[in-house]
């Protein structure tokens, strides 16, 4: 994709956050990848407002060009995209259930076999630091380790993916996890699928919706 295409794409997925309901006003942020950096969602700048040229670029060295100052977390998309190869972009939500668990700093287990969409058995909560800081990146980055979405405590979640329509659809169904989580904690304890069921289905999970051909089931 050329630059003024991604550029119009970062706002879109801005907007559809919150059209889908899992980001309100001007929370969240979101960002792909570019040349040797990404282009990122400005500070304070309502999504319904923001225009191509609003969009910043952050360089290798950290460095932001543009007429508007990056997104206050600019540090962990600059910290995932550094680490993270796989990465290619990255949504933050402040969504009601994600958010919800963040602040009970609980990380969510394997209560529906869907939670390996996030890469795991697991969806892992970020300890709590200041928005905006290197603290708060890194315990980010911890919490991503083989993982493609986390929590952070306190605050809202992170999703990431190898475009910026995977790294959304990630954060709907994380979302999505975290509400069903919540419902099932209101009944009682909901019973946790074990690790060796995990990795079977983490195994299936690699060929989950990549267009391989049907196969006839025998007789």
């Amino acid at each position: 994709m050329n630059e003024l295409p991604l550029r119009k794409a970062i706002i879109a997925t801005a907007l559809a956050m919150n059209a889908l309901g899992i980001n309100r006003g001007k929370s969240g942020n979101v960002s792909a990848r570019w040349k040797d950096g990404f282009l990122l969602t400005p500070s304070g700048l309502p999504y319904g407002e923001s225009r191509p040229a609003d969009i910043v670029f952050v360089g290798k060295n950290g460095n932001a060009t543009g007429k508007r100052p990056p997104s206050s977390e600019w540090r962990f998309h600059y910290d995932i995209y550094r680490t993270r190869k796989d990465a290619q972009a990255v949504v933050h939500t402040h969504s009601s259930f994600a958010t919800t668990l963040a602040c009970l700093g609980m990380d969510v287990p394997a209560f529906h076999y869907m939670i390996a969409v996030a890469g795991g058995n697991s969806i892992r909560c970020a300890p709590y630091a200041t928005f905006g800081t290197q603290e708060l990146s890194d315990r980010a980055l911890q919490a991503l380790w083989n993982r493609k979405a986390c929590l952070l405590a306190n605050h809202g979640m992170i999703a990431t993916g190898d475009s910026l329509k995977h790294a959304l659809a990630l954060a709907v169904e994380v979302e999505a996890l975290c509400e069903q989580y919540w419902r099932a904690l209101q009944i009682g304890k909901p019973a946790i699928l074990s690790d060796s069921e995990m990795e079977v289905v983490l195994e299936k999970f690699k060929t989950y919706g990549k267009g391989t051909k049907a196969r006839r089931a025998s007789r």
